[in-house]
């Protein structure tokens, strides 16, 4: 197991002579995926995350691997293309993570069976040998028994298609783990507060450890921007008055019980009154239901669910499911922000906005990555370290994570026993409850969550706050926000004897998550 110390990684960056080949500011999908690409290339890579990894958009996803049906519609057969194929490599790398997901769109249209199954026919057939399964029209009959709980009026069957789906900020926590084990450093709650100039070109930059306060200068050869959102932060401090780059979507999802429709397939409505697809998908032994497209002017790192965006999804998926869920029946809400690349003229809306990359070299060097989806990080960090290989005159070398097993990987994962998220480590992991027994017990008889995850979440997860464990480590506050915020003193106080904090640590801890949990919850 590698070392994941939070020690030794800082001493990795005391020396002030030390140039790094590649610095890599963000720690999400895709600041994660371009560290993890470099360090496999043999440059000497370093990585910091303001926060946790993962801790903005890259935990809050709709949870798919997936080409984007949607995309196709739009004709971006390229990007559709590049993303299930990307899709078919995550399914062989990350295998405990990703799985093959069936979808079902019911039809109330006479005509929208053949529709769809010709359309998602073309969807199979992009995907080549990579390919989930065989898209295909079902009965009426075949319809309502795989998704009980479906509204029967006016039902005329159903098609069936497959895509991935996966645990976001988990795959994010074994890409942390595999950069370390590939010779790079990452660090998260270090902040990056200025860029480093030699004459008119970047070479280095200044960050904050978030713990100790203290501010380090670091050398590199090369920066790459990969902070989503928070790109135009970055870029200002380069240019300050260069246009924004990245207009923020907000994207919400709810969380309930899996009784309101208890199969294993999910559902995808190709269609909603604002022109997005919804989807309600089984994940964690719950249904999660979104997702919205909402411009924002502003953005932060906590945001918000609003009002008509909860309205909307509930109102969606009250047309099609027998039992609309109510404002009682939701576990958690969440908000999420795509980093969309900002419509230079004419039409802002968000869903005509690219979802593709886009890679942008400012003339001072810094290489500035956008856009794009979780599917596609690995090719997003392809592009990204060949981009800063040009700019920083690297000795060229080719990628290798095409094939690269993710930390973690195993494909005979038993998905009935919660502990299959952590793949190749589950062993290690359940070794921690025979070397003290408590700790197999459960953090709240709402959840399958065990003490002995938080102390490996410690030790080997590089979790440092109360959050990074129940919201991204557990996804309890994912799943269920009342069960979080009970779990929360007692997940505080383990964690307080592994990093030896005092009970001040402990109780300011419990306050801020809290505080931070408050906007999970559905008040009535």
């Amino acid at each position: 197991m590698v070392n994941t110390g939070r020690e030794k990684l800082v001493n990795a960056i005391t020396d002030p002579e030390k140039v790094w080949d590649i610095i890599v500011v963000g720690g999400g999908a895709t600041g994660l995926g371009t560290a993890l690409d470099a360090a496999s290339r043999g440059y000497q890579t370093l990585l910091l995350e303001q926060a946790d990894f993962a801790k903005g958009t890259s935990s809050r996803s709709t949870k798919l691997v997936h080409g984007g049906v949607r995309y196709l519609a739009q004709g971006d057969i390229g990007l559709v293309r590049e993303a299930l194929y990307e899709r078919g490599l995550l399914l062989k790398n990350a295998a405990h993570l990703v799985k093959n997901e069936s979808f079902i769109i019911p039809n109330y249209e006479w005509w929208s069976g053949a529709f769809y199954t010709i359309g998602l026919t073309i969807y199979d057939l992009l995907a080549g040998k990579l390919s989930f399964g065989r898209s295909k029209h079902i009965s009426k009959k075949e319809t309502i028994s795989r998704l009980p709980g479906v509204i029967e009026k006016g039902l005329y069957g159903g098609v069936v298609y497959h895509d991935g789906q996966f645990d976001d900020s988990r795959l994010a926590i074994n890409l942390a783990q595999t950069c370390l084990e590939q010779g790079a450093t990452v660090l998260n709650y270090f902040k990056v507060q200025d860029l480093l100039k030699a004459g008119d070109k970047i070479c280095g930059v200044t960050a904050k450890d978030e713990e100790s306060g203290r501010i380090y200068q670091l050398k590199g050869k090369v920066v790459i921007n990969a902070t989503g959102v928070f790109v135009d932060d970055l870029l200002q401090k380069d240019e300050p008055h260069k246009k924004p780059l990245v207009k923020a979507s907000q994207g919400i999802h709810i969380v309930v019980d899996k009784q309101f429709m208890a199969g294993d397939d999910a559902i995808m409505i190709p269609k909603t009154e604002d022109g997005r697809v919804l989807f309600v998908v089984p994940w964690h032994g719950k249904l999660l239901i979104g997702t919205t497209d909402t411009p924002l002017n502003e953005h932060r790192l906590e945001p918000i669910a609003l009002e008509e965006e909860i309205d909307f999804v509930m109102r969606t998926a009250g047309k099609y499911l027998i039992k609309p869920p109510l404002r009682q029946d939701v576990r958690s809400v969440f908000a999420g922000l795509r980093p969309l690349a900002a419509p230079q003229e004419g039409s802002a809306k968000t869903k005509e906005i690219s979802r593709s990359h886009k890679l942008i070299v400012s003339a001072s060097g810094l290489v500035t990555i956008t856009g794009g989806k979780w599917t596609t990080y690995r090719r997003m960090a392809q592009d990204t370290v060949d981009k800063a290989i040009v700019v920083a005159k690297l000795q060229p070398h080719a990628t290798v994570t095409r094939n690269m097993a993710i930390h973690g990987n195993k494909t005979d994962v038993d998905r009935d026993d919660h502990l299959y998220v952590y793949g190749s480590d589950r062993e290690a992991l359940l070794a921690l409850m025979v070397e003290q027994p408590e700790w197999a017990e459960l953090l709240h008889p709402r959840l399958e969550y065990t003490k002995a995850e938080v102390i490996w979440a410690v030790r080997h997860e590089m979790a440092r706050k109360l959050e990074d464990v129940l919201a991204r480590r557990l996804r309890a506050l994912f799943l269920d926000a009342l069960a979080a915020i009970d779990m929360a003193p007692t997940v505080a106080h383990l964690m307080a004897l592994e990093l030896n904090k005092d009970e001040d640590w402990e109780k300011a801890q419990v306050v801020d998550f809290n505080m931070m949990a408050q906007g999970y919850l559905l008040k009535d």
